[in-house]
């Protein structure tokens, strides 16, 4: 693979017969370079898809999505069922104010995304915030889909969720 042969030289030692064939002394690194370049594609394309989370049905809005940080972002979800999640790890709601000032003190950021299922009860999500914000995390994203109500006129979602239903109460 990386071994060849070379021709000898016509003013070479006279115990040597001309044509006669020599080791190469060098090292072909092309198929090396060749393979690390394919793995290299292959990590960058893998390495986003690594980041997965807790499935949650999140809300659609108009809003556009962030620039991504330098640092794997810190996500708390809430599920359907009102569980309260750091990434992937189930946590009790008690305890979410003294593990998220644990977590603070090892990054050098206070960003912190927050996932919540659109189930859950608004109260349910501004006692989490504030959770947030109690754990030392003052810079809250709230994770919504894409493709929701625009508010102008046109609608992506169908209906618009603030014009109120035949029957006089709000949709």
């Amino acid at each position: 693979m990386g071994g060849g042969v070379v021709r000898a030289q016509k003013n070479s030692s006279r115990r040597r017969r001309y044509g006669r064939a020599q080791p190469m002394a060098e090292i072909n690194i092309t198929p090396f370079v060749d393979v690390m370049l394919v793995l290299l594609i292959i990590f960058m394309v893998a390495a986003p898809l690594l980041t997965v989370g807790v499935p949650v049905e999140l809300p659609k809005t108009a809003a556009s999505a962030l620039p991504s940080a330098k640092q794997e972002p810190l996500t708390v979800t809430i599920t359907a069922q009102g569980v309260v999640m750091i990434q992937k790890t189930e946590i009790a709601i008690k305890d979410l104010v003294p593990k998220l000032k644990s977590v603070a003190t090892e990054r050098d950021n206070d960003r912190i995304f927050l996932r919540a299922d659109g189930a859950i009860p608004y109260m349910t999500v501004v006692q989490v915030m504030g959770a947030m914000n109690a754990g030392g995390f003052s810079n809250i994203g709230l994770v919504t889909d894409i493709g929701g109500p625009t508010f102008d006129g046109a609608n992506s979602a169908g209906s618009n969720l603030l014009e109120p239903t035949t029957d006089g109460q709000g949709g």
